[in-house]
């Protein structure tokens, strides 16, 4: 498989995004980290609409330090700027895309919305390039290691080879099947239109699948991020 130009334009805008959104949350730390240091404390969640307001009504004793505040806080506009923008281009290239109807269907699975599926389509190309779900899943680095020395063979946990960004993302997905199986509010009001009968019904199957399969493996006694894991490889 040969991704064409638009599968290369689509990948990079991706891959842009991504890198905005880790300056996103270096310079949202930055600003907390200074209102830290100032004993200046907001009590609700952060990042509201109200944090925000709040965040515009600082000041500081020193005309420096407000100055520095007020070249955080524009930083960060400016990067959610940048995020807005590459959101629109994406959402514009995306029904140019050939795999346009494969980010459609994905999102029929419970835990995968537009963003996850064409970050994962991006990345992954053409899944039938994979000759079976291992095969896939080693790709990603979700499958077990092992420690070899000699004649001794120890297992060890994950490779975690490969691309981070989509395991991070397999992760978020997978712990919305901690909860037991159902068509949420989001999947019937939310999916693309576009989605076949047939993929909903996968889809269910996997959910059904996947929040038994969370279930089974705490029940035994493993820690919940060993069950995600599992539920991600799936």
């Amino acid at each position: 498989w040969i991704p064409d130009l638009t599968h290369e334009a689509m990948r990079d805008l991706i891959r842009a995004r991504a890198a905005a959104k880790r300056d996103s949350r270096v310079a949202r730390q930055r600003i907390l980290s200074m209102l830290l240091r100032t004993d200046k404390r907001y009590a609700g969640k952060h990042w509201t609409g109200k944090h925000r307001t709040w965040l515009a009504n600082q000041s500081f004793s020193q005309p420096s330090q407000q100055i520095a505040f007020q070249h955080y806080c524009q930083s960060l506009e400016q990067i959610e700027d940048r995020i807005l923008q590459l959101d629109q281009e994406i959402s514009r290239l995306l029904p140019e895309w050939s795999l346009c109807n494969l980010v459609c269907q994905l999102q029929a699975l419970k835990g995968v919305g537009q963003l996850t599926a064409i970050t994962l389509v991006a990345e992954l190309g053409d899944f039938s390039r994979f000759s079976s779900p291992k095969q896939l899943m080693a790709f990603l680095g979700l499958v077990p290691g092992e420690y070899s020395s000699g004649n001794s063979i120890r297992p060890r946990g994950i490779t975690k080879v490969g691309n981070s960004e989509l395991r991070r993302l397999l992760y978020e997905a997978a712990w919305s099947y901690r909860t037991p199986a159902k068509v949420g509010a989001w999947l019937i009001y939310y999916r693309p239109d576009s989605v076949t009968q047939y993929s909903k019904d996968i889809a269910w199957k996997a959910q059904q699948r996947l929040c038994s399969r969370y279930r089974s493996l705490t029940a035994k006694g493993k820690k919940s991020q060993v069950a995600i894991t599992a539920v991600a490889r799936e």
